[in-house]
């Protein structure tokens, strides 16, 4: 790996690359500013984190793809496979892959046996984050280096979402996953637009164009993603034209104050988050389902809206996010009231109050909002420990299960059935080897869960999502707070080379039409 030798004519050629210098250099190098301290694991199939996931969405393809720049499946297309066709039942599926699609690197042609190594590789615990994502499929083989079939245990709602350029579904070349191993992490190779150049700790990852991409050469030569998590560095870095796109703080104000900036573009970009926090049912005082419902009753989700701000924030529905097929849309959740609260506890056997200790990221869009959620708790006589640590640092923290509750923002696919086993079935329980983000430990929805999954009636289907949003709304598993839009903002000449409604990976695309145009 190149690195470069600390020396002053060093940093100054990092400045000329980073924006400073050459006003010609700008138009082909995008430089791009992120809230994090640094990158956590620049594998696709290995992190769930905002920083590194938008990221690696311009270095690699899935099977298929949401068109950029919208979130719904409606808009699913061909990316690395051209074409697919499926039997009646939904379990058996074909699809033709791309004839000359070229890994980075020169790690040679992605055929129907990369697709098989993708999928295997993000099926298996030891190399996936969403291993249990793939619990469904049976057989995944390529019959020639065109054709790839998948045969299912059963159907799956939202199959495709599985093989987008989403998580999973990201496509890797075999043969580099397999000489690299785990330092993959550090050096990914994909077949997207722009491919790796460099990672430096704590300062940046660097992009290149890549010019063998098979919807032609990207206009952009260069992307520099530096990693700022102070947001007034930030904020004055792209101010004094130092960056072209940064991730903007999560806030009202802040929106309303960069709208405001000569030649910049401020975009809030579906899909929202929902922001909500996972009891551990098993820990005292947790266990007892008083606490619980004190905790549920101790939370304003309209005050948190309001502090957020109406315009980048939403209240929850439920405790899936709202417009996902399947949400419950009128869910029975808790009111807000801080007596009641206080009553609850002290029939629990806490007439004084009860400290809960949380351990937290700095991450500032959710820093803020456990800060709010803290003072809403103290109404109720709930103090909230909180212990904040580096994003990456939190993730593995919070997947060793030591944190006795888990403030966590997330969107997913937009299928209940997706969000569901993710945060509540019991094969998703962190801990366990086919863990994802079940920090709960709740079970009670397992069987609604697995049946709406088969069921073939899509009214009856969407009533047991609902009948399992219901059954652990009520034995408080997870407590919904808000939905946050993801806030960017990026210069107006920076041309995306489509409409940006939203995106899956919570960051614009960054795609081969991306220009800037002057």
């Amino acid at each position: 790996m190149n690195r470069l030798p600390y020396a002053p004519y060093a940093v100054a050629a990092v400045l000329v690359a980073l924006g400073a210098g050459n006003a010609l250099a700008q138009k082909k190098t995008l430089v791009v500013g992120m809230a994090s301290a640094d990158a956590g694991k620049l594998d696709p199939h290995l992190t769930a984190t905002t920083p590194d996931k938008g990221l690696l969405n311009w270095m690699f393809n899935g099977l298929v793809r949401i068109k950029p720049g919208q979130t719904s499946p409606e808009f699913i297309e061909p990316d690395i496979a051209e074409s697919w066709t499926s039997n009646p039942a939904g379990t058996e599926w074909a699809f033709k892959i791309r004839s000359g699609v070229q890994c980075h690197h020169n790690y040679g042609e992605f055929t129907a046996e990369d697709a098989v190594y993708s999928i295997q590789r993000a099926s298996t615990k030891a190399t996936s984050a969403f291993s249990n994502d793939f619990s469904s499929f049976d057989k995944v083989d390529a019959p020639d280096k065109s054709t790839l079939k998948i045969t299912l245990k059963n159907p799956v709602p939202g199959f495709l979402g599985y093989l987008a350029n989403y998580h999973g579904g990201n496509m890797v070349c075999k043969k580099a996953g397999e000489e690299m191993g785990a330092d993959f992490q550090k050096k990914p190779i994909g077949t997207g637009p722009f491919e790796f150049v460099e990672y430096q700790p704590q300062q940046y990852v660097k992009l290149r164009a890549n010019k063998k991409y098979f919807r032609g050469a990207p206009q952009l030569e260069e992307i520099m993603y530096r990693y700022i998590p102070s947001d007034a560095s930030r904020d004055l870095a792209f101010q004094a034209g130092e960056l072209d796109m940064i991730y903007g703080k999560q806030e009202q104000t802040w929106v309303d104050r960069t709208a405001k900036l000569p030649g910049v573009k401020v975009a809030k970009v579906e899909l929202a988050e929902l922001s909500a926090i996972y009891l551990n049912t098993t820990v005292k005082p947790l266990d007892d389902i008083r606490v619980r419902q004190a905790i549920a009753h101790a939370i304003d989700r309209n005050g948190m809206v309001a502090f957020k701000g109406a315009g980048v924030s939403r209240p929850s529905v439920s405790i899936v996010p709202s417009g996902y097929l399947g949400t419950d849309e009128k869910a029975p959740l808790y009111a807000y009231d801080p007596e009641k609260a206080k009553k609850l506890l002290a029939e629990a056997g806490y007439p004084n109050g009860i400290t809960i200790k949380t351990i937290h990221t700095t991450l500032p869009g959710m820093q803020s909002v456990i800060e709010a959620v803290q003072a809403q708790f103290k109404k109720a006589n709930i103090n909230l420990d909180v212990e904040l640590v580096e994003h990456a640092t939190f993730h593995a923290k919070i997947r060793e299960d030591l944190s006795p509750i888990v403030h966590y923002q997330a969107a997913r696919f937009p299928v209940a059935d997706i969000y569901l086993t993710q945060f509540y079935h019991s094969r998703s329980q962190v801990k366990t080897p086919t863990a994802v983000t079940n920090f709960t430990h709740c079970k009670l929805a397992d069987q609604d869960i697995e049946a709406a999954r088969v069921e073939p009636d899509a009214a009856k289907q969407k009533a047991l999502w609902k009948t399992a949003q219901e059954k652990l709304i009520k034995e408080v598993c997870g407590v919904p707070i808000h939905e946050q839009m993801q806030i960017w903002a990026y210069k107006d000449s920076l041309d995306l080379g489509y409409e940006l409604v939203g995106s899956l990976n919570l960051s614009p695309p960054i795609t081969e039409k991306t220009h800037f145009t002057k």
